[in-house]
Parts: C-alpha cells; structure tokens; sequence
C-alpha cells in the first residue's frame, strides 16, 4: 500500500492556505517535524494524527489511506456503518457480524459435538459407578 499522508497532508495544509509552521504551532510541535512527515522522512504519531483530523475537518481514513466519501444524493453516506466496517488491512468495507442464534452456532462450531460427545461417554459412566 502506497503512503499517501504526505501528500494528503500538503492537499489539506494548502486548501486551509496554512503553512508548515501554522499547522506546527496548533499541535506544539517544530515546523520541521511538519515538513518531515510532508517529505515522507517521519510520520505523525496517533495523536497528532487525529489532532491533524480535528485541524483539517476530515477522516482519519481521508488523511491516512486517502479515502475520500462520496456522499450519496441525499446528503448521507452510501455505507451503512451499523452493517458494515471498513478493513484496513484489506482496503475495503467487510460486513460486520451479526448477533450469534443456535443455529448460527451450531452451523460454525458443528465439530464441537465430537469432543463434547467423547466427554460425556466417558464421565457419565464414572459419575453412575460413583453412585452405585
């Protein structure tokens, strides 16, 4: 995956017309650790990062990965975020999971009735031997 927060970084400063040392200033840091993280030398930590999101009114994902939303027609975004969440390791929305019942249980973990079945065959017969 290509690093884009160097140039995402110089698109929001630039848009704010803000320089280096302006966007250093609000998060008390030097102007050349800006210019470091805009070079592609040194990248902000997470705190910085979502201070950077706070100054630049944008998402984490627009800074760091250059994901932009596309707001729909109506105003709101396509991805309805109760169902689905965003997978940065694959780079794209995965839905998420729903609430178990038994039969989603039972259709995942079906393989449990083996060793559960050889346990109770074998500690039934001990706790009736035991009672007798």
């Amino acid at each position: 995956m290509a690093n884009v927060l160097p140039n995402q970084l110089k698109k929001y400063r630039s848009d704010l017309n803000m320089s280096q040392e302006d966007v250093a200033d609000k998060l008390f840091v030097s102007r050349q650790a800006v210019s470091r993280w805009e070079s592609g030398d040194a990248t902000p930590d997470l705190t910085n990062l979502i201070k950077l999101t706070e100054i630049f009114k944008c998402s984490l994902d627009s800074l760091v990965l250059g994901i932009e939303e596309t707001p729909s027609k109506s105003g709101t975004p396509e991805i309805d975020s109760s169902e689905f969440t965003f997978d940065p390791r694959r780079g794209e929305y995965v839905r998420r999971r729903k609430n178990m019942n038994f039969w989603d249980f039972s259709a995942s973990y079906w393989w449990l009735i083996f060793p559960v079945g050889g346990f109770l065959s074998w500690i039934i017969p001990e706790i009736v031997g035991f009672f007798r």
